[in-house]
């Protein structure tokens, strides 16, 4: 069959991007047509047998989300003349989903749309604005994928027309032939760190992600370790700022980087203290290396953290989330019991399943 896919994909970061990846090469592989519709990159390029195509256009800061759904929806439709198209598939609710269901609605082809989180936890609940579009799209799919059960229950919670009936969970997964224990510690050595412990976040430097609790926590933390922060965002050169001025000692920033599955074996713990998060696909990445993990008691993170490969923390309590750390770096027993479990762990989220009633 022939599958077109809409939304975020490599060499743009973040998890929406591996999501599609590894779902459309798991398509491919079983002998499948996947052309995926994506924004504008200069790197863009077909990868692993998947057609990917850049929308028109350039990333312009507060008009990116509106340009690319009208971009998508024209490069959509002329995809689906031009390859008969037999599944659309929008990945996050907008805009890559109303572009989907439009051009679904519109040519009778089934329409699949995957909510990844912050569509629904930030944009729905916070943007008023955003909420007719949101339900306009809900309404108008097929079927309704949910990378959680806490953003399933979301989802239904809109009371859209039949929306319990066409909303299923459908995990994101990890790739654990990529992600997993190394001892050959690049990061560490590239960074030139000493032999203190190394605490990681990754993700974007945004307020949701509440990197400054974590930054804050460093202060009052009993054990002497170094705070690594992977990512960009709008809120970067506030925290450096912060860093600076306050003197917080061992906190390091590399910015974005794409070798992830080479940095999380040189660490010793990964934190995730969002205020929300609908998964936190980089917690079963850092699972899937052995790794433990810290991550707030919200949303998709709880169904991922069990007692025996990490601790959840209070996001908005400073104080807890050091407390977390200092008894994971301290308590060796402890910290080998998560890392013993972890693997095992991941592997829960290690196979690609392929979503669609028509390939089952």
């Amino acid at each position: 069959m022939k599958i077109a896919m809409v939304g975020q994909f490599p060499p743009h970061i973040g998890g929406v991007g591996t999501h599609i990846y590894r779902l459309s090469k798991k398509l491919v592989q079983e002998g499948h047509e996947v052309y995926v519709i994506t924004y504008p990159h200069k790197d863009i390029k077909n990868i692993d047998g998947i057609n990917v195509i850049a929308t028109e256009g350039i990333n312009i800061p507060g008009l990116r989300g509106i340009l690319f759904y009208l971009n998508a929806k024209k490069a959509l439709k002329k995809l689906v003349k031009e390859k008969d198209i037999d599944i659309i598939h929008g990945h996050y609710l907008f805009p890559a989903g109303l572009s989907a269901v439009e051009v679904g609605k519109n040519e009778n082809i089934k329409t699949y749309i995957t909510s990844h989180g912050s569509d629904m936890f930030e944009m729905y609940k916070n943007q008023f604005f955003m909420r007719p579009i949101i339900k306009k799209v809900l309404k108008n799919a097929d079927v309704v994928l949910a990378v959680s059960n806490a953003l399933k229950d979301e989802i239904i919670k809109t009371n859209v027309d039949k929306i319990k009936d066409k909303t299923r969970l459908y995990w994101n997964s990890v790739d654990i032939d990529q992600f997993k224990p190394s001892n050959e510690f690049k990061f560490k050595k590239e960074l030139k760190l000493d032999n203190k412990p190394i605490v990681l976040f990754i993700g974007n430097i945004i307020k949701r992600k509440n990197v400054e609790s974590l930054i804050e926590a460093k202060k009052s933390s009993k054990t002497d370790y170094n705070l690594v922060i992977i990512g960009d965002g709008p809120l970067l050169n506030k925290l450096k700022e912060k860093v600076i001025k306050e003197d917080i000692k061992d906190v390091i920033f590399t910015g974005p980087r794409k070798d992830i599955s080479d940095i999380i074996p040189s660490c010793d713990l990964l934190v995730l203290p969002s205020y929300s998060e609908s998964f936190g696909l980089v917690l079963i990445e850092a699972l899937s290396c052995s790794k433990s993990v810290i991550g707030s008691n919200v949303g998709g993170i709880k169904e991922i953290i069990t007692d025996d490969v990490g601790l959840l923390i209070d996001p908005k309590n400073p104080q807890d989330i050091a407390i977390k750390i200092d008894e994971i770096l301290s308590n060796n027993e402890l910290k080998e019991k998560f890392e013993n479990n972890a693997r095992s762990r991941a592997e829960d989220f290690s196979e690609v399943k392929i979503p669609y009633d028509e390939l089952r």
